[in-house]
């Protein structure tokens, strides 16, 4: 994944930005990124390595993953080549373009396309477009393989301005708390300070005689965002520019960190203080259906990242927190796995059981239980037994562990569905008061 930061200032159409004067943010890209030494972080990045597969997880230890681009950095470079085309009039057209990274060291991508048009509209117009192809090395990532187009021409008569702004497939923002002004392009701060920078080293002499606009634009973006959280977070028409290093770090923990707590920042933003913290896109579907009267930015997939998740949403002032999920990641929540992927933790059918006990189960059904192939199965045999109550109590287990976690800073309610979305358990936990059956 693109690693992620807060996002800037930027026009509906255009971003105008006078060369004159600093880059302005709304926030800094501290605001949303997530610091390595986040003691959370650190955790969960510890309980991810059990469940990547074993040559992944080894080529990990090793450092032999292959690190890629931002889609920050691709713009970037992109951006570049096409001001040199424009600047020669199309007599260079780059193969390789070499950008400087936030931290101040270089790389040097691939262009895969470079086209200067002059007489644009029989007209003098003239400008240059570029495309660069995202590579994100050997991360899962969404947008490998993107391609991510820069536009670029001159505004005459305005020396010193530079405009950068999103064309099509780059998404534009209607909901506040991603840093960005509603109604703007998502282009990350660190991009556009990326894009400006490397517009200034190239054409500082030709920018005291004329403006520059580029047009940052990704012909498959709208389809792209679809598969990520922009929709959720307010964010249409297609992906973001992101990056804050200006590099994708394969089977990042940050990146889906950071995810998490943009989409809590867009909840509160938004005034709204419940949300619906779901494992996965079923729970989340049937969750919606319990609670139809949330609006969509208050359900968030926090995948097997609970604690992280509930701990983030208390820091940020939610106040109710909604688990939703079925009883096998839920049990190992109940028990006090932090990080609840399957190869990363197991049903403890020992601890299942010992709950069924404190329903006063008799010992043939403990011994059922204690011996069950998975956690669906324990299910279907307390269903099957009609032992009273047994969901509920997984379910205040899983209150009071959360509870535990955010110190009292909000209310806690979990809710167990079977797999055809039928409520089966249910408690919550409040604030102040002990748990509650509901």
């Amino acid at each position: 994944m693109d690693d992620d930061d807060s996002c800037m200032s930027s026009d509906a159409n255009s971003d105008s930005i006078p060369t004159s004067t600093s880059t302005p943010t709304t926030n800094s890209d501290t605001n949303t990124s997530i610091s390595v030494d986040d003691p959370m972080l650190k955790e969960i990045e510890e309980e991810q390595e059990q469940e990547l597969p074993r040559d992944i997880l080894e080529k990990k230890r090793k450092g032999l993953l292959r690190t890629g681009y931002t889609t920050g950095t691709c713009a970037t470079a992109a951006a570049k080549a096409a001001l040199i085309s424009l600047m020669s009039r199309g007599r260079e057209l780059p193969a390789n373009v070499t950008v400087t990274l936030p931290k101040g060291n270089k790389a040097t991508l691939p262009v895969k396309e470079c086209i200067f048009v002059a007489n644009a509209d029989d007209s003098d117009r003239e400008y240059a477009v570029c495309t660069v192809v995202k590579d994100a090395g050997d991360d899962p990532d969404v947008t490998h393989g993107a391609e991510i187009v820069a536009r670029v021409e001159w505004l005459d008569g305005e020396p010193e301005r530079i405009e950068v702004t999103g064309g099509k497939g780059v998404g534009v923002v209607t909901k506040p708390g991603l840093g960005l002004e509603v109604g703007r392009h998502a282009i990350n701060p660190t991009p556009m300070r990326m894009i400006i920078n490397a517009v200034r080293e190239v054409a500082s002499e030709h920018l005291k005689q004329r403006g520059v606009k580029v047009t940052i634009s990704v012909p498959r973006g709208e389809e792209l965002a679809k598969q990520t959280d922009n929709p959720r977070l307010g964010i249409v028409g297609g992906i973001s520019i992101l990056g804050t290093t200006g590099i994708v770090v394969p089977y990042s923990t940050a990146s889906f960190a950071a995810s998490i707590k943009q989409c809590i920042d867009v909840a509160v933003a938004m005034g709204d203080y419940t949300i619906v913290l779901t494992t996965g896109g079923r729970s989340e579907e049937f969750a919606r259906q319990v609670i139809p009267n949330l609006p969509d930015h208050c359900f968030i997939q926090m995948g097997d990242f609970v604690a992280y998740s509930v701990r983030q949403a208390a820091m940020k002032g939610i106040k109710h927190i909604i688990i939703a999920g079925f009883i096998g990641k839920l049990s190992k929540t109940a028990k006090g796995i932090k990080q609840t992927h399957v190869k990363g933790s197991h049903v403890d059918m020992e601890f299942l059981a010992d709950v069924a006990k404190e329903c006063n189960a008799s010992m043939e059904l403990y011994e059922q239980i204690r011996n069950a192939n998975t956690a669906r199965h324990v299910m279907e045999i307390v269903m099957a037994n009609n032992l009273q109550g047994y969901f509920d109590r997984l379910c205040r287990k899983v209150c009071e562990r959360l509870s535990s976690y955010v110190e009292d800073k909000a209310s806690i309610e979990c809710i167990m569905f079977d797999f055809d979305g039928k409520i089966i358990g249910r408690a919550s936990k409040s604030m102040k008061e002990k748990e509650v059956y509901m």
